[in-house]
């Protein structure tokens, strides 16, 4: 009976949630990103090749730009540091920095729910407010030129991943 009240997830939405696993494995075990996207894309139930490409895109781009979308999500916390943060709360946060700036076809409103969703659903109570509020606040990224020329971009075409065609 379940099946038929949950609301059906979108491939951008589950592309979301394995890239977050992937940043949640690395964060925890500390293994190398090839290891951990293979562990996570390797279950038995099959992904879509569409939705393991933007996923792996979200990773790369996430951690070949760690240094500078934690500084931008660091200038944001009050009261908070990012060790404070749970391990979820801070890689849905990573994601959604990484998407305001590497994928501008996707509006800024759709990156900042999905992010509350997949807080509400995989972490605590409170993580939806808190991602929300933090978003918003960060969202101001994409204006900022100077540190758009910063940002490291993966070598996959972005425009490709980035549409909201998945």
């Amino acid at each position: 009976m379940e099946q038929f009240l949950s609301k059906p997830v979108g491939l951008r939405r589950k592309s979301r949630v394995l890239a977050l696993n992937v940043l949640y494995l690395i964060d925890l075990a500390d293994i190398s990103i090839d290891t951990a996207i293979n562990f996570i894309f390797d279950r038995p139930q099959q992904y879509h090749e569409s939705l393991k490409r933007f996923s792996s895109f979200l990773v790369i781009a996430t951690l070949q730009n760690s240094n500078l979308i934690d500084k931008i999500i660091k200038e944001h916390l009050k009261n908070w540091t990012m060790e404070r943060l749970s391990i979820v709360d801070r890689n849905i946060l990573r994601l959604a920095t990484c998407e305001f700036i590497c994928c501008p076809e996707t509006p800024v409103s759709v990156i900042i729910n999905e992010a509350i969703e997949i807080a509400k659903e995989y972490s605590t109570r409170d993580s939806g407010r808190f991602v929300n509020g933090l978003l918003d606040n960060i969202k101001i990224v994409r204006e900022d030129k100077e540190l758009l020329q910063k940002f490291i971009q993966p070598q996959q075409n972005i425009k490709d991943l980035c549409n909201n065609n998945l």
